[in-house]
């Protein structure tokens, strides 16, 4: 009988490791376009003698897959963050300028690969290695892990509630976190191409890399 109890529980467990795989893999074949408003806290490593220094941030968030998305930082600070099937544009209201550089050469492994650009799991595997984590606050995670070894990211986790994107933590080489939270979240709406077309306003210094 106590046998029988401990596989039961390992079969729960492992049914429950699943989950976050299963939600992902949803997600990113059904996902075929969305809208959310997000919240970013980005949390530095501390310094000798110092608590860790601790950034909020928030905007809007939008993608059409495969490869289209943009992030509207509104708060602190403006900031836009546009992909646009050929380049990922950067701009910074603040210093005026617009950072450019070829699509294809920069989003593999990265965080927006996993929640946007990548047409389905066959695609993020190629770049990724996946596992599923344990439910944690009422989500389902998984553990996504670039297999390049010389990039500036150690893992991210995607978390899901009811099947729906609900969390991204980032954390990078340097030990910076970033997690991300959305909430109002929208998928398959109608969003036109116009809305991920980026020109670099009148004046800005553009950096081309």
């Amino acid at each position: 009988m106590k046998r029988f109890a401990i596989i039961w529980i390992a079969l729960c467990a492992g049914l429950a490791r699943a989950g976050g795989l299963e939600s992902l893999e949803n997600f990113v074949k059904t996902a075929k376009t969305g809208r959310s408003d997000f919240t970013q806290v980005v949390t530095a490593p501390a310094r000798e003698g110092q608590s860790p220094r601790v950034k909020t941030s928030s905007g809007t968030f939008e993608f059409s897959r495969p490869s289209r998305f943009k992030f509207l930082y509104k708060k602190p600070f403006e900031q836009t963050i546009v992909a646009d099937g050929q380049t990922l544009w950067l701009y910074d209201v603040d210093l005026n300028q617009v950072t450019a550089r070829k699509q294809d050469q920069v989003l593999g492994s990265t965080p927006a690969a996993l929640i946007a650009s990548a047409a389905d799991l066959t695609a993020l595997k190629a770049d990724f290695t996946l596992t599923a984590a344990p439910d944690q606050d009422g989500q389902e995670w998984v553990l996504a892990v670039p297999k390049a070894k010389d990039g500036q990211l150690q893992n991210v986790r995607i978390g899901f509630r009811a099947g729906q994107l609900t969390s991204l933590d980032i954390l990078d080489s340097f030990g910076q976190k970033s997690s991300m939270t959305f909430a109002a979240f929208t998928s398959n709406l109608p969003l036109d191409a116009g809305n991920f077309e980026f020109k670099p306003p009148a004046g800005a210094d553009v950096v081309r890399q």
